[in-house]
């Protein structure tokens, strides 16, 4: 099924504010745009250094520009599509902090 990435905006603000991560975003999301899933294994498939978060959050961290940034997804299986939805945008460090805070599994963080 393809992927319908909801709330788009939120990475292209992340990319103005830092310009730096525009060729490592632009590279994910034209994976994205492509791909196609059927299950949650997939996306481990497709994007090697991705993690599923656990707690039956349905949730998935993407590592973006060769581990400098991270993106955290709500995924669902629909019937015709895969929705994705962006929660969190940030470096590396800031994941880490997140992570040691025990946010990754908040509902909305974008």
């Amino acid at each position: 099924m393809k992927v319908h990435l909801i709330k788009k905006q939120s990475i292209e603000d992340y990319i103005l504010k830092n310009a730096r991560s525009r060729t490592s975003f632009e590279i994910w999301l034209s994976i994205i745009k492509r791909v196609e899933w059927n299950e949650p294994q997939q996306i481990l498939t497709t994007f090697k250094s991705a993690d599923i978060l656990g707690k039956s959050s349905e949730r998935v961290v993407f590592n973006v520009g060769g581990n400098n940034y991270r993106i955290i997804c709500k995924y669902h299986f629909g019937n015709t599509m895969v929705h994705l939805f962006v929660k969190w945008i940030g470096t590396h460090a800031q994941y880490t902090k997140l992570c040691n805070d025990g946010k990754q599994y908040e509902t909305d963080l974008y």
